[in-house]
């Protein structure tokens, strides 16, 4: 009985433990608070706006343009964008669509979300979202996983009529992510996250100022930097379980040997 109840205490201590790294794996209110962003767009991948997660980017532009953004995305995390187009007051049926391509300009698929969507004639606006998969530490060369990295967003008008194009846009880009934890953990991690100019970053001679403009060709990164990959909420409940099955070990063996020396057999000599 007593190991039962030192097992029994054993799993309440585990159960406060692991209860903050559950927590800790939902977005912080900061991180989801909104915050002003940029107020324009690139026209290409070398020219593509860069927003940090949790800011909403504005471009005015005009139908027909192509509209590029850039975000960081570390492992672990599931990237959530979304896109809102506000169209003229008159104009025929369009349909708008986003692309997210990763930092070797690899299209990802979306789990879920409406990617494309078609805005019938004189419809104010249009809303479009792309939920990612979840961004791996390590991948094999052959798979199209979302890697750590800077990732990048297209929006366009897929079909137009002649009379609506180079009409009046405005456009707004919101990239929020969900912390998935250790259970999208992986064995591995990439030596370098996948960033423009990390090839030229890493060519470079060592003697040289690494603050050089052309060593590095984007700034972005996450709030806490790019993560190590290797640690994991998981480790927490590798741990726990390794001294649940002590316990259970000890508590086995304590009912099972019984209290000692059955009766009627006499002491050994």
């Amino acid at each position: 009985m007593r190991a039962i109840r030192v097992l029994g205490v054993a799993l309440l201590t585990l159960g406060l433990a692991a209860a903050p790294a559950v927590a800790d794996s939902s977005p912080s209110p900061e991180a989801s608070g909104d915050s002003a962003g940029p107020t324009r767009a690139g026209t290409s991948f070398r020219t593509a706006t860069e927003v940090e997660q949790g800011q909403t980017a504005t471009a005015r532009a005009s139908t027909g343009d192509y509209l590029y953004w850039s975000f960081p995305a570390d492992a672990g995390q599931r990237p959530t964008v979304q896109a809102t187009v506000k169209l003229p007051e008159s104009h025929a049926a369009e349909t708008w669509q986003i692309d997210v391509y990763d930092g070797l300009r690899r299209r990802q698929a979306c789990q879920y979300g409406a990617q494309t969507r078609k805005a019938a004639a004189d419809t104010p606006s249009v809303e479009l979202e792309c939920v990612l998969r979840t961004v791996r530490a390590w991948s094999e060369p052959w798979a199209n996983d979302p890697l750590p990295g800077t990732y990048y967003v297209r929006l366009t008008a897929l079909r137009l009529s002649p009379a609506d194009l180079g009409q009046a846009v405005d456009a707004e880009l919101r990239v929020e992510s969900k912390d998935m934890g250790g259970a999208a953990a992986v064995d591995g991690t990439l030596s370098e996250p996948l960033v423009p100019g990390i090839a030229a970053r890493t060519a470079s001679d060592p003697a040289d100022d690494d603050d050089s403009p052309t060593a590095v060709l984007a700034d972005l990164e996450p709030e806490d930097g790019w993560t190590s990959g290797w640690w994991s909420d998981r480790w927490i409940w590798t741990a726990a379980g390794g001294a649940l099955a002590a316990l259970a070990g000890v508590a086995g063996y304590r009912l099972t040997r019984g209290s000692g020396r059955p009766r009627g057999v006499p002491p050994t000599a």
